[in-house]
């Protein structure tokens, strides 16, 4: 079995776990009803994914 041969320092231990922080999730505006949505997702107010309807919840398109 492998064993270190020295001991990880503790500036070295905590620069390999500043990688591990957890990032706010990215937000895009819905290019139809300009409502918040996730990215490369179906807006959840429209229903509309690049300008063409999907889903069958939300308001009827105008």
């Amino acid at each position: 079995m492998a064993v270190p041969k020295r001991k990880t320092s503790k500036a070295r231990r905590d620069k390999r776990r500043a990688q591990h922080a957890i990032a706010s999730p990215v937000v895009a505006t819905c290019g139809v009803c300009g409502a918040p949505k996730l990215p490369h997702r179906v807006c959840p107010s429209c229903g509309t994914y690049r300008g063409r309807r999907y889903a069958t919840t939300g308001p009827a398109l105008g």
